[in-house]
C-alpha cells in the first residue's frame, strides 16, 4: 500500500506545484489552470508510474 501512495503524493505535490506557479491566462491549459487540477493529473501520472514499475 505504502509503495502505492508514496508515488501518488509526489505526483499530487508536483502538479500542484506546476498548476500554482505555471498558471496560465486564459484558464483553458488543462494542466495549469489551477493547482488542484495539476494536483489530480500528476496523482493519476504516479499512480501509473507506481503500477508500471510494480512486481
Amino acid at each position: 500500500m505504502i509503495r502505492l501512495l508514496i508515488p501518488i503524493t509526489i505526483g499530487a505535490a508536483l502538479g500542484a506545484a506546476m498548476g500554482y506557479f505555471g498558471q496560465c491566462s486564459s484558464g483553458t491549459c488543462p494542466l495549469t489552470s489551477t493547482w488542484w487540477r495539476g494536483a489530480i493529473y500528476g496523482s493519476v501520472m504516479g499512480l501509473m508510474f507506481a503500477l508500471s514499475s510494480h512486481r
